[in-house]
């Protein structure tokens, strides 16, 4: 399948992102597998997951793209932060390899266009995960396959926001020629269509859907509340 035909299969379509950090109880490839078939029975046209072992476990359960990165470090750059593991991403059997393309320099030292080309030589896309307009535009040129508002947010280059960040999804809608995908703080599936509508090619869509725990916080502290 070319790299058209698999971002033409999320087109209009709906990513969750199955994640869950270390401590938490659904940490781990059993329950992200799980998590990972259960949407995909709900009607996710792809996924988004973390890590090596979970992006391989992911990937001999659903036959959707699977979108992989691995958040690695403490430092500013942590989302698949060096060629390494953009490339273990990639053998592990990401379609598309979700990374860092803010301005930020990255860990390595390598520039992002050579990151690029290193996972384009392992056989898979790269999803630019970025803050600004400028740095979505940028990555384009550099050979992204696509973009994302991922980091939107979450830079001192962009602005803090309680909600998604639909005017950088316009913004960027009308400046690039690959595909935009519209993550972070999407929380109804109202914000979802509304991203699509200013045109987004799809919609990732994350902690709304696959963290309970936090979903459940937002019941408890307003049945809290309302008892008081």
């Amino acid at each position: 399948m070319t790299g058209v035909e698999m971002l033409g299969l999320l087109r209009g379509g709906l990513v969750v992102s199955c994640q869950a950090y270390e401590g938490e109880p659904l940490h781990g490839p059993r329950f992200m597998t799980a998590m990972a078939r259960s949407v995909v029975l709900g009607g996710a046209a792809g996924v988004r997951v973390n890590g090596p072992a979970d992006v391989e476990a992911v990937r001999a359960a659903v036959p959707v793209p699977l979108i992989g990165l691995w958040k690695d470090g403490d430092g500013d750059v942590y989302i698949t932060p060096t060629a390494e593991h953009a490339l273990t991403i990639a053998r592990a059997g990401a379609d598309i390899v979700a990374l860092d393309a803010t301005s930020r320099p990255r860990p390595d030292g390598l520039g992002l266009a050579e990151t690029i080309a290193r996972v384009h030589e392992a056989g898979a896309l790269v999803m630019a995960d970025v803050s600004t307009a400028a740095e979505g535009v940028a990555a384009a040129e550099l050979g992204a396959d696509c973009v994302s508002t991922t980091l939107s947010g979450y830079t001192p280059t962009s602005p803090p926001l309680d909600g998604p960040d639909l005017e950088l999804v316009a913004e960027l809608a009308g400046k690039l020629n690959v595909p935009l995908f519209a993550e972070g703080r999407i929380s109804t599936p109202a914000e979802a269509a509304q991203a699509l509508e200013l045109g987004a090619h799809a919609v990732v869509v994350g902690g709304a859907i696959t963290r309970p725990a936090d979903i459940t916080l937002r019941f408890s502290r307003v049945l809290k509340e309302a008892r008081s």
